[in-house]
């Protein structure tokens, strides 16, 4: 296992593109727990991902990957990582303190980044050709988006769970985002719509759109 001694980094590193959506969530993080960290940036459509040195950092060829200060190790998967920054940097906490409010928290994180993501992603869409790939996302976004609405309606206050930011605004918020770029009408979930834009205006969230990211290209921000 790598270390601090030998990879001597002054402030965590983050892998990043600036439109992808597992990225974005621990960049959401990082902003919230106010942990300064590094961007270096993947172009996902260069095909930077499947080079040989990224490769030795994250075997799939993902991002994000992210590479902790304090131990120098190299962690993979977004969800991971943001366990990790909620186990090691408890500050503004991400997840609720009781068992079962947690695991629901955890649900909906994994309903959108195992669920939905995956089937929408960059790779799939690839080999799913450019004639269908906008088909494709839609219909997959809509059906996940549908079971997230039914969701929230049991958990959501202000937020996703209740009336305190958790994980599962991190995940919600790009997923989002990736609904009205490929046309889902999302006023048939209103209760995800209302969520989201009450997180697009707290400074955090702000900070993490993929307008604001230095790979973001000049005619995109």
């Amino acid at each position: 296992m790598s270390s601090a001694a030998d990879h001597p980094i002054k402030q965590p590193v983050l892998y990043s593109y600036f439109r992808s959506s597992c990225s974005w969530r621990v960049r959401i993080a990082l902003n919230l727990k106010n942990i300064e960290y590094e961007v270096r940036p993947i172009n996902l459509l260069k095909g930077e991902q499947r080079s040989e040195e990224y490769i030795q950092i994250q075997p799939f060829g993902f991002v994000p990957a992210f590479i902790d200060d304090k131990t120098g190790h190299t962690l993979i998967q977004s969800v991971s990582i943001l366990e990790f920054l909620e186990e090691t940097r408890p500050q503004y906490p991400l997840l609720p303190k009781d068992p079962i409010e947690r695991a629901t928290v955890r649900a909906l994180v994994h309903a959108v980044a195992m669920d939905i993501q995956p089937v929408t992603n960059l790779r799939i869409l690839k080999y799913v050709g450019d004639d269908k790939k906008a088909e494709w996302a839609k219909h997959f976004l809509s059906e996940g988006f549908k079971a997230v609405e039914a969701m929230l309606e049991k958990t959501a206050g202000t937020y996703s769970f209740g009336d305190s930011i958790t994980m599962a605004d991190l995940a919600l918020v790009p997923q989002v985002y990736n609904g009205v770029r490929f046309g889902v009408d999302m006023s048939a979930f209103p209760i995800i719509s209302r969520i989201n834009a009450s997180l697009s205006e707290i400074d955090a969230f702000k900070a993490a759109h993929p307008t604001k990211q230095i790979d973001c290209p000049a005619d995109l921000r």
